[in-house]
């Protein structure tokens, strides 16, 4: 057996609460080691939001180029040469890694150790790495090991040359039919992608909308862009089998008492993410997971065993980089700056990043009118803002929800050019409890996508 290495504080997994926190837990002077499996940066730098947001602005290049003329310019036929996507994908990723891992390197108190890490007690892991076993133990141990995309189980799943959102990104062509199993926010971003590199394609989601936890108009209106954009949809398509014979994939679902069928060239599985607990072996930590996996922390993200931390998308809930950066927030202030705080009540943003942008902050309409709340809703299309008609981007519409008894905004949805940009301006209203008159009054340079808050508010 390995002797046992003694830490101040143990990190396992390099995501995006864990390398800040390392930073902090080592300039408060705690020896620290920071183990990781595979790459420094977790999932958004080398699986999510890095890689996915670089090839879906090179999409929306083609999608640009292609309306040239719409604006008054002629540009030609328009060709995709997925290696340079892919290139250029690469070259951003391995810039953020990399330089995220020589920060880690060079930082004194920090250790970073390569390998693949399992629990033997609560507070004791060993390491497998490429040159033997350790054991590193600490008092104060920090679980952020994130998600892995899911397989559904279907019969015939295991001989078809399947893609998840990691594999999907290292295509060197553009695929001929792209079929999507799901219609989730992975799905629909990956969807309307390809099909302005070229791909037809088809989004199978089971349900009977895409974006199921959002309001039935926003998903509607969703479904209605991508329609436009030429994506083909199947709701209610429950997929039982799948096959692969010469090079075609099909996919089988039941409807009105009869199987229906497509048929793709390629197949990209977005059916939801898995938690990496189980490589931990939790149970040897005496971890209390719930039924899918995931970690379960009270508010303060402390698990069930003392001196045991878990944070980001392997505890669930909001699975967002800026969510699992404010849970490293939430451990440094607790831990090291003696304050007091909880993840209780905490504003929600996020963007979903199809074209035009989905921009989301707290409640939606249907979890407003649920809360017993009197609401009002404000709801005005994309094109009554000037600024999108003058970009020629007025698809969508954008929606508040206030509480009529204090005029404070309860939540926003701005599905319309640069939604993710606009969104905030509605969630530094909800920050600092401001009633939505303010925004309202406000005076806001013209011509902008901002002021478009006047004309919702009217």
């Amino acid at each position: 057996m390995p002797v046992t290495e003694t830490f101040d504080a143990l990190v396992l997994g390099s995501g995006q609460a864990a390398n800040p926190l390392c930073y902090a837990l080592a300039g408060a002077k705690l020896r620290t080691a920071l183990v990781e499996r595979e790459h420094v940066g977790g999932t958004c730098i080398n699986e999510g939001c890095t890689p996915t947001k670089t090839m879906v602005a090179s999409a929306r290049v083609a999608y640009l180029a292609r309306r040239g003329a719409d604006y008054g310019v002629h540009t030609g036929p328009i060709a995709i040469d997925m290696k340079k996507v892919r290139q250029r994908k690469r070259d951003i990723v391995d810039q953020f890694r990399n330089g995220s891992q020589k920060r880690l390197e060079t930082t004194p108190n920090l250790d970073l150790i390569f390998g693949e890490a399992q629990f033997v007690e609560p507070h004791t892991v060993r390491v497998t790495t490429k040159s033997g076993e350790r054991l590193l133990t600490a008092e104060k141990v920090f679980i952020n090991v994130g998600t892995r995309a899911t397989v559904p189980h279907l019969a015939g799943i295991e001989t078809v040359p399947y893609l998840t959102n990691k594999s999907i990104m290292e295509l060197d062509v553009v695929p001929a039919h792209l079929l999507v199993l799901g219609g989730g926010y992975i799905g629909v971003e990956f969807g309307q992608m390809f099909g302005r590199f070229g791909s037809r394609v088809t989004i199978l989601q089971a349900g009977p909308r895409l974006l199921a936890g959002e309001d039935v108009d926003v998903s509607d209106e969703v479904a209605k862009i991508l329609r436009d954009d030429g994506i083909e949809i199947f709701f209610e398509a429950r997929t039982q089998r799948v096959n692969s014979v010469a090079g075609k994939i099909t996919l089988e679902y039941p409807e009105s008492g009869t199987i229906k069928s497509v048929v793709g060239s390629h197949l990209l599985i977005a059916t939801g993410r898995a938690p990496n607990s189980d490589t931990l072996n939790p149970r040897a930590a005496g971890l209390a997971t719930d039924p899918r996996g995931f970690i379960t922390t009270n508010s303060r993200l402390e698990t069930s065993v003392p001196g045991i931390w878990a944070l980001g998308d392997v505890k669930g809930g909001p699975m967002f980089t800026h969510i699992s950066y404010d849970d490293y927030r939430i451990i440094k202030w607790n831990l090291l700056d003696n304050k007091t705080a909880t993840i209780d009540g905490r504003i929600v943003p996020y963007t979903v990043f199809t074209d035009p942008q989905l921009g989301r902050v707290g409640m939606t309409e249907q979890q407003a009118r649920k809360s017993g709340k009197k609401i009002r809703v404000f709801k005005m299309p994309t094109s009554s803002v000037a600024r999108a008609l003058e970009m020629d981007e007025s698809r969508g519409f954008w929606k508040a929800v206030v509480d009529e008894d204090t005029g404070l905004i309860l939540g926003a949805a701005v599905l319309g050019i640069e939604g993710g940009e606009v969104m905030a301006l509605f969630e530094a209203a909800m920050m600092a409890k401001m009633p939505y008159t303010r925004l309202r009054d406000g005076i806001w340079a013209h011509p902008t996508l901002v002021e478009g808050v006047n004309n919702l508010f009217a």
